[in-house]
């Protein structure tokens, strides 16, 4: 079957006719394989005036590129839509539909579709509304910043959160305008995480079946105690709050309210202090919810997700504390160490949300606790407000199911035992350029450490590449010193004859002459972070991983006399579901004997699926503190994986993932051994932006040069 023609073909102001748009029809929804009758779809898209009709055609294209049912039913529906629809929510519309094939499937993308009415209803509230998924990354990087456990977001018809996702309406459009509506959003998530921060939901775990008009009192109550605990930690977000009251012109505080206030907006007024007051309350007073924050109250969820969470927390804390008794007798051996004990201080701090300081002790002195485990203490007081006596006893070996410990020990190889491929990656978008739309989290992306292996390879290379390395060195030690020349100084060495012409010339015209007119030396105070992203698919096996290795040998060699900022990472994949970095130096890790152990250890993996990994790195990237970002690839070949990333539809993702690193303020650079790269790298990286090494055994010998060559 010959392949559908383009856009590009098709725009033309001219109608087409019956017959044609049958035909082509036919042919993007493949008919012949299927019983579909494109009849009635042909005959209303017919009609059509020539750039409409080409539009929808196009539309039924791209989509049909996903699924070919998808874009039948657009083709059905799609003449109907357009009238209802200006074209960037006509646009819009087919966008999520797509999305919604990505994350859930075919029936909800076609109930998308079917619901077109219903979508082209929204537009006037999109207009002005903010749409969660544009926001989400500023969002969660917010809550980022606020104290707590970490918090993701989801979306859902109601707002709530179950103490572990804050849940949040796709759109939010109750304002004027998107920015207001996008501090709604803000003002909203800070509500939900005061929920959890403050300790909303721990009375309730106490009652045993509570009634829902005592929750629905509780709850309206302790909002107003939240809002003043907000007024307190983010004044800022209180005032956002104030601001979209006036503007929903939001009626005062009932009386009987005001009456409650003051009680409920004292520093020292908790949770269980509500709920006492709601059952004073309760049958006099009738609850009140403003208009600003519809926030639900979800306790079964809130019980399911604490429970769980509660019994995992406490093995691992215990199992913590075990290590790190283990951990203490390897470092600084005692004869005693059997009757080591933790134990917990407290002090009373108005300033806690729980009113109280608890530190942990081992042998009443201040445990040295890792990052991890403080973090994992900060959880538990959430939950608990306190740290339990029993929480401090070191677990014993075989004291817990292994499945309670299973997020911290689980191998990233179980992603081909089940549904584990999300859970706990990095997820990313992937550009598909027929459909000219990213597929959104489409590569779960993990990082994984390369196995050091601790054999003769280091002292090998380093004795092959003696005298290399020693010019290497001198000539990255004299990059160091470099200096600079700065033209049109007021203070200087030297004339700058080109300056001099000019003010000449303008004191000959009768205007007055600059005393920029001096030249002067300045150190070149490099300020450079470059990571280099290793080629690990199988096709490197033999003598390319061997010179990739001693490549980043030298290079690591010559780095260090530089003072240069630099990272290595291998990347491979299989699938979309198997992307996998691995983590060979960090940018804080010093150079030793483990770097070059992993260096060693690089092994041959499975494809070369690189969009993943080029947007991944750049994410680290763009964190780090330079003012020159560089990302060299090494490389023997051009994308590919087994599945549909192979040929055309891989190359467009890699171009478009480097288009976002450079939009982002990074340099890429590709080294590759390809024969062929010449055909495919100018349209990836540009014209001057790749180098061909010919031969694979000058392979250390050019990247080393190249490296110069950049960032000089």
């Amino acid at each position: 079957m010959s392949s559908p023609p383009r856009y590009s073909e098709m725009a033309s102001s001219a109608s087409r006719s019956l017959p044609e748009v049958r035909q082509l029809l036919d042919e993007l929804l493949e008919v012949e394989f299927s019983f579909r009758d494109t009849s009635a779809p042909a005959a209303a898209i017919a009609k059509l005036p020539g750039v409409r009709q080409a539009r929808l055609i196009n539309w039924i294209q791209r989509i049909a590129s996903t699924h070919v049912e998808l874009g039948y039913q657009v083709a059905c529906k799609g003449v109907d839509a357009q009238a209802l629809m200006e074209p960037d929510i006509f646009e819009a519309w087919i966008f999520h539909s797509m999305d919604c094939y990505d994350a859930e499937g075919l029936r909800p993308a076609l109930l998308v579709i079917e619901q077109y009415r219903q979508f082209a209803g929204q537009q006037q509230a999109r207009a002005r509304g903010a749409l969660l998924q544009d926001h989400e990354g500023v969002l969660s990087h917010f809550l980022q910043g606020l104290s707590g456990r970490p918090l993701k977001l989801a979306p859902s018809d109601r707002i709530y959160t179950d103490t572990e996702t804050l849940f949040l309406p796709p759109l939010l459009s109750l304002l004027p305008t998107p920015e207001q509506n996008f501090q709604h959003y803000k003002v909203t998530c800070a509500l939900l995480w005061a929920q959890i921060r403050f300790g909303s939901f721990r009375p309730l775990l106490q009652l045993s079946s509570p009634e829902p008009e005592l929750l629905q009192l509780y709850h309206a109550m302790e909002m107003l105690r939240l809002e003043a605990c907000l007024q307190r930690a983010l004044p800022g977000l209180f005032r956002a709050l104030e601001q979209i009251r006036q503007t929903l012109d939001e009626p005062p505080l009932p009386a009987e309210w005001q009456r409650l206030l003051p009680q409920l907006s004292a520093a020292d007024t908790r949770a269980e202090d509500v709920i006492a007051l709601a059952l004073q309350q309760r049958g006099l007073i009738t609850p009140y919810t403003p208009y600003s924050h519809q926030v639900s109250l979800e306790l079964d969820a809130v019980q399911d997700c604490m429970n769980a969470r509660i019994e995992k927390e406490k093995a691992r804390f215990r199992v913590s504390l075990n290590t790190l008794l283990e951990e203490l007798q390897r470092t600084s051996p005692t004869e005693q160490e059997s009757e080591r004990r933790f134990s917990k201080q407290q002090r009373e701090d108005p300033a806690t949300p729980e009113g109280l300081n608890i530190q942990i002790l081992l042998d009443d002195m201040p445990a040295p606790l890792p990052d991890q485990v403080q973090a994992l203490q900060r959880s538990i007081l959430l939950d608990l407000g306190d740290i339990p006596d029993d929480y401090l006893q070191p677990a014993g070996p075989g004291e817990y199911d292994p499945d309670l410990l299973q997020d911290q020990t689980r191998d990233a190889d179980d992603v081909w035992r089940g549904s584990y491929h999300e859970e706990g990656a990095h997820l990313y978008d992937e550009w598909d350029f027929q459909r000219r739309h990213y597929r959104k989290q489409w590569c779960a992306v993990r990082e994984r450490e390369v196995t050091p292996r601790h054999d003769d390879f280091t002292e090998r290379t380093l004795e092959k590449y003696h005298g290399l390395i020693k010019h290497l060195r001198k000539t990255f030690e004299a990059m160091r010193h470099e200096n600079r020349l700065l033209k049109r100084q007021p203070e200087g060495d030297d004339v700058d004859i080109d300056a001099l012409v000019e003010a000449l010339s303008d004191a000959h015209l009768g205007f007055e002459m600059t005393d920029r007119l001096l030249t002067r030396m300045q150190r070149n105070e490099r300020n450079i972070a470059v990571i280099f992203m290793v080629d690990m698919s199988g096709s490197t096996k033999g003598w390319i991983n061997d010179a990739e290795r001693e490549s980043l040998l030298l290079l690591c060699e010559a780095l260090e006399s530089l003072g240069d900022r630099y990272a290595i990472y291998g990347f491979s994949g299989m699938t979309r579901k198997r992307c996998e970095l691995f983590h060979i130096k960090h940018f804080e890790e010093p150079y030793n004997e483990l770097v070059q152990a992993r260096i060693s250890g690089i092994e041959p993996q499975d494809y070369t699926r690189m969009g993943f990994a080029i947007r991944h790195l750049s994410k680290i990237l763009q964190t780090t503190d330079a003012r020159t970002r560089i990302l060299i690839t090494l490389s023997d070949g051009k994308p590919d994986d087994y599945d549909s990333y192979r040929g055309q539809y891989g190359i467009e993702d890699t171009r478009r993932a480097l288009i976002e690193a450079r939009r982002a303020g990074i340099h890429p650079y590709c080294i590759t051994i390809d024969e062929e790269a010449r055909d495919y790298l100018p349209h990836l990286y540009g014209p001057a932006a790749y180098s061909v090494v010919d031969d694979v055994r000058t392979l250390p010998v050019k990247v080393s040069d190249i490296y110069r060559r950049l960032t000089t």
